[in-house]
């Protein structure tokens, strides 16, 4: 049976059957021609989130600048109850309550106006820290940002008023750990509070799992020191071989990016007719020029069209005072300009490329010769130009994201991913509910943490306590 056809025997979105044939979930499905046969005998496994009795939680946890819940849903699936979440943003938190069950007074606001003492007993911290201290796209004051950088010191008021938290699951940015004065009072402090913490920052991407999403984010795990398992962690710190996440390492492969497509998207996600016409006037445009490998961006405004003095087309835009790897740049583009004139002239003509917008004017061809018509890529239209790159994984889905683009074999259209299949990017489960607009749904999700890797994460630093820590209480 097709995975259409076992979805709806068993009332379940096709996702979510795709999701379990993937992590070996249902007995005897095999993967044929990039499709899943599975016996029509198979039996509907057990859905992971339940790990004990209804209504029984194997712990209580606490989920931090929460977003749309990445946190609570990994924790959920370990079989973790929330007792208090925490969350600015409004739509954020419409999108929360609408898939959680809390109660409605422990949904919060501020973190900053939250007194420890209010918090029910918990057993694990989530917390996916404000990021823009840390990321490259802010000015990069980490600690010493007055606004959100002290943030992370709230979490530390929240451990001193709480002795009996146990694991500490936190998220950041992946600049986080290039600075060492970051990493070095996280240390201290966690250290102070009796944890035991990772040595180094942990760097995982959704990719090091076989999901198509490049994403590199740093986690920062922490167990307290009298309830690890004395015989695994011996000098202070969790190594990431302890973690033993290895086990769960797998590589992304050509064609993986499709995994994540829905079998019915709306037509409103089609790309506007001027958008698809510049993007196949480019595939034009590298087939005619018989470009197999292109190792540089093209940029019309670089060829000098029209102009026979190279020489002076160089200086007109600068090229001695260029670093060298954009004097490179300018040369091959004016010399692939020459080789293919006539074509070139005559296409850029026909487009009236020369009063296109600035992202229709470039051009990054990033599949070597491994991909062949561009109908098999995945495409960027970014501010700076179009960018095509191999269907082996997605570029990282950020807040304010240049939703990627897949040609649609079905509608034969060029069309964005959905907001559905963004969040199958990040893990999140089939039954997932969203609200809101499309671009909310997109920020959402591009602030969101991976849900896979929290509950590897969450399943490895359990398994460091004594004999495995199960939920009961360990003093």
């Amino acid at each position: 049976m097709t995975t259409k056809e076992i979805a709806a025997l068993w009332e379940v979105s096709e996702t979510w059957v795709t999701i379990l044939c993937k992590d070996n979930r249902i007995p005897g499905a095999i993967k044929e021609g990039g499709r899943w046969n599975i016996p029509a005998d198979a039996q509907k496994p057990n859905d992971a989130r339940i790990t004990r009795e209804k209504g029984e939680a194997r712990f209580r946890f606490i989920d931090l600048f929460a977003g749309v819940g990445g946190f609570h849903q990994a924790m959920r699936y370990l079989g973790g109850k929330c007792v208090m979440a925490a969350e600015t943003n409004q739509e954020c938190v419409k999108t929360y309550k609408l898939n959680y069950k809390i109660d409605e007074k422990e949904v919060r606001g501020d973190v900053n106006k939250i007194d420890p003492e209010t918090i029910a007993p918990f057993d694990v911290l989530c917390a996916g820290f404000p990021c823009q201290p840390f990321s490259k796209a802010g000015a990069q004051k980490g600690f010493k940002d007055e606004t959100r950088g002290n943030l992370f010191y709230k979490i530390m008021d929240i451990l001193d008023g709480h002795p009996e938290v146990k694991f500490i699951i936190l998220e950041n940015v992946r600049n986080l750990a290039d600075k060492t004065e970051n990493w070095d009072i996280i240390t201290t402090e966690l250290t102070k509070r009796n944890f035991y913490i990772t040595e180094t920052p942990i760097i995982l991407s959704p990719s090091d799992f076989g999901i198509p999403q490049i994403r590199e984010r740093v986690y920062i795990l922490g167990i307290r020191r009298d309830i690890r398992n004395q015989q695994i962690l011996t000098n202070g710190f969790i190594h990431i071989e302890d973690l033993q996440l290895d086990k769960h390492f797998k590589k992304c492969k050509m064609g993986d990016a499709w995994s994540i497509l829905e079998d019915e998207v709306d037509d409103s996600y089609i790309i506007s007719e001027e958008k698809e016409q510049m993007i196949l006037a480019w595939e034009e445009f590298r087939k005619a020029t018989n470009i197999k490998v292109i190792g540089f961006p093209i940029w019309i405004d670089s060829f000098g069209v029209g102009n026979d003095d190279t020489d002076d087309v160089y200086s007109s835009q600068g090229y001695d005072d260029m670093p060298k790897w954009k004097q490179n740049f300018l040369r091959h583009n004016r010399e692939l300009y020459l080789e293919h004139r006539d074509f070139i002239d005559k296409w850029i003509e026909k487009y009236d490329m020369l009063t296109k917008i600035k992202l229709y004017k470039k051009f990054e061809w990033n599949c070597g010769a491994d991909v062949d018509d561009i109908h098999n890529a995945l495409i960027q239209v970014r501010q700076s130009g179009i960018r095509v790159k191999r269907p082996t994984f997605y570029p990282s889905l950020v807040a304010i994201v240049n939703t990627p683009i897949i040609w649609d074999k079905q509608k034969e259209h060029f069309r964005y991913i959905t907001p559905r299949e963004a969040a199958n990017l990040q893990s999140f489960h089939a039954s997932f509910k969203f609200q809101g607009t499309d671009a909310i749904k997109y920020r959402q999700l591009g602030n969101s943490v991976n849900v896979r890797i929290l509950k590897i994460l969450g399943e490895s630093l359990f398994n460091l306590a004594i004999e495995g820590w199960d939920g009961d209480d360990i003093e």
